[in-house]
């Protein structure tokens, strides 16, 4: 029977420190992906939020300027003259959204483009306790201390972050990148060295630190207006972005009606700036609510056409989600769900579009942003619900019987 070689002996304290910072660390990077698979997922939002439901915005802020500049021309009270001016300075102050949104684009590469080099900073001369710190990390950290490519890589990663820290002489940055670099998993001493412990306990005070940081920016991200309205529904926010042009069109729908009341008529089709060009009738009160919401008349800038005008052969684009297009859509339709379309843009046919949704909601958006990129696009007044209506031909994913979901 050989002999048994003696259990190693461990330090209960540091072994209790070995199993905490394991743990602080699983739970840091849990939370820096959630954190952000969150931003990117608001980006996203923000983007198409703008892109599909930014006119809807303008024209009711269009809308509430029209009904508050006739109040005033009734009554010209001074309070609501000031509301009237009030209202039509906000109309005129807002910024350019879209020239905001391409720039965001641009930075962030996409379009397939490379992101411009950030600008130079201002030149500083750094404190003393940047340079030191500056020193030492240099030292500590330089590329030529190791022959080993993936790590010579990593290093030139890093000191190029406290290069750029050290360029706008920025202490505070340089010392969070000291604490980084010296409590980073490569620079841990073996399990056996005397100051094992000692980096245990630097390495679970930064980990903790990532963490609080971390909890920070994901409520910080949650509590931003987009943040806030992608909880609404961040399973389903292409349903969301239709509930919202449906509340929208309703909004303007009202401030419609109370512009006719003030004037004594129907109210112009275009705001003042447009030069007195015509008027468009509005639907009567016994419309039904979805269709004098949706109507040409509302968003003078959208063709639209009747599902039973819609020639046989007319190229269609389904803008609904995969259940919905299953249940029942048009033979030989493009299917591209709304969230999607901004993205697939080039796999639009050149010629004429009609543009199909649920009712008409969410095909409206879409036809207002092809219009706006210079597409020939119409939306079909009141969606697949319109075109079962007509008694127009429609099939199922599943070989069932076609019906509107």
């Amino acid at each position: 029977m050989s002999a048994q070689s003696p259990a190693r002996w461990t330090d209960p304290e540091q072994q209790a420190l070995e199993e905490r910072v394991a743990a602080a660390e699983l739970a840091w990077l849990s939370m820096d992906v959630d954190v952000q698979t969150l931003r990117v997922e608001i980006d996203n939002f923000a983007l198409i939020h703008h892109q599909l439901l930014g006119p809807l915005y303008a024209r009711l802020d269009e809308l509430d300027a029209l009904v508050a500049e006739a109040v005033a021309a009734r009554t010209g009270r001074p309070e609501d003259l000031r509301r009237a001016a009030e209202a039509r300075q906000q109309v005129e102050d807002l910024p350019d959204l879209d020239a905001l949104f391409d720039s965001v684009r641009e930075q962030s590469g996409q379009d397939g483009e490379a992101a411009p080099p950030p600008a130079a900073p201002e030149r500083v001369r750094p404190g003393k306790d940047a340079q030191r710190i500056y020193r030492e990390l240099v030292r500590r950290a330089h590329p030529d201390l190791t022959t080993d490519p993936a790590e010579q890589q990593r290093r030139a990663a890093f000191l190029a972050r406290v290069n750029e820290a050290y360029a706008y002489g920025d202490a505070t940055a340089l010392g969070a990148l000291a604490a980084e670099w010296s409590t980073a998993p490569q620079a841990a001493p073996a399990v056996d060295a005397p100051d094992r412990a000692d980096w245990l306990r630097r390495r679970l005070d930064w980990l903790t630190a990532k963490i609080t940081e971390t909890a920070t920016e994901q409520v910080r991200l949650e509590q931003t207006p987009m943040g806030q309205l992608l909880a609404l529904a961040p399973q389903d926010p292409d349903r969301l972005l239709e509930q919202l042009a449906e509340e929208l069109l309703a909004k303007a729908a009202e401030r419609r009606t109370e512009l006719e009341r003030l004037l004594g008529g129907p109210a112009p089709a275009d705001g003042p700036a447009s030069g007195g060009r015509g008027t468009a009738p509005v639907g009567d009160n016994d419309t039904h609510p979805r269709e004098s919401q949706e109507s040409h008349t509302m968003f003078p800038q959208i063709p639209s056409a009747d599902a039973a005008a819609v020639p046989a052969d007319a190229a269609l684009l389904d803008v609904r989600e995969q259940d919905e297009w299953d249940a029942g859509h048009v033979d030989g339709a493009l299917h591209i769900p709304i969230g999607e379309v901004i993205a697939r843009l080039g796999e639009l046919p050149e010629e004429k579009l009609y543009v199909l949704c649920r009712v008409g909601g969410r095909s409206a958006q879409v036809v207002q942003y092809l219009v706006q990129q210079g597409r020939d696009a119409v939306n079909v007044d009141g969606g697949m619900h319109a075109w079962q209506g007509a008694g127009r031909p429609m099939v199922s994913s599943t070989g069932q019987e076609a019906f509107v979901l």
